[in-house]
């Protein structure tokens, strides 16, 4: 925010405090029933753990994580949603087009945001955590495996208590079909052959372990 103090215009970052707040009032998967809400400041916290764990694993099994990047990755990943809301996933990924123009909107929308209420000694270092970070790079492949395995869980929480709406199915099976084809063999093999597992054993009021099968053997 432009604040005149003493003659000077200054750019504080109380903007950017404040509206922290405003991503716990911005829910996932709108217009849907669902017995429990997920908030986006909740889903990006969520989205970090999960990194901290594959990151590890990977870690041990050779990997070189650059921890720092991981992190701010996964914090920021949705930052931009504080301006267009939550589009859910199905719409998203409609067509490459509108993908790519909703992701062109996102990138405007936040660099104006970034020089309009970042001081300017922490712009440059704003462009950089805040820009896209799905990347080829070992944390952006971290990040979006830790952002496709909320979906999951979100949508597995739904389906475990019964909730029948279909869009929770596709969100599912669309979540754990990608999970599984990730380019992170150690990560997608634990997925695989540890948390899937623990995953089909829960007693559900929908059959999980039927559409999970369904996509495993699709892509095996």
């Amino acid at each position: 925010m432009l604040t005149l103090y003493l003659g000077v215009i200054i750019i504080g970052i109380h903007k950017f405090f404040t509206s922290l707040n405003d991503l716990e009032r911005i829910f996932r998967a709108p217009g849907r029933f669902k017995f429990e809400e997920h908030n986006v400041a909740a889903h990006s916290w969520k989205v970090s753990q999960y990194a901290m764990f594959f990151g590890t694993l990977e870690e041990m099994h050779g990997a070189k994580i650059d921890w720092k990047s991981l992190y701010e990755k996964t914090i920021n990943h949705d930052f931009a949603e504080v301006f267009i809301g939550d589009i859910k996933t199905p719409v998203k990924h409609a067509s490459v087009e509108l993908k790519q123009m909703l992701a062109h909107v996102e990138e405007k929308m936040m660099e104006k945001f970034i020089r309009e209420e970042i001081p300017p000694d922490f712009q440059d270092v704003f462009f950089n955590r805040m820009k896209e970070g799905k990347d080829s790079t070992i944390e952006g492949r971290l990040l979006e495996f830790a952002d496709k395995l909320d979906q999951f869980y979100e949508s597995f929480a739904e389906l475990k208590r019964g909730n029948t709406d279909k869009e929770f199915v596709i969100m599912y099976q669309q979540a754990l079909q990608k999970l599984i084809q990730m380019p992170l063999e150690v990560s997608v093999k634990y997925f695989r052959d540890e948390i899937l597992i623990d995953v089909m054993c829960e007693e559900t009021q929908i059959n999980i372990a039927a559409l999970t099968n369904e996509i495993l053997n699709k892509t095996d």
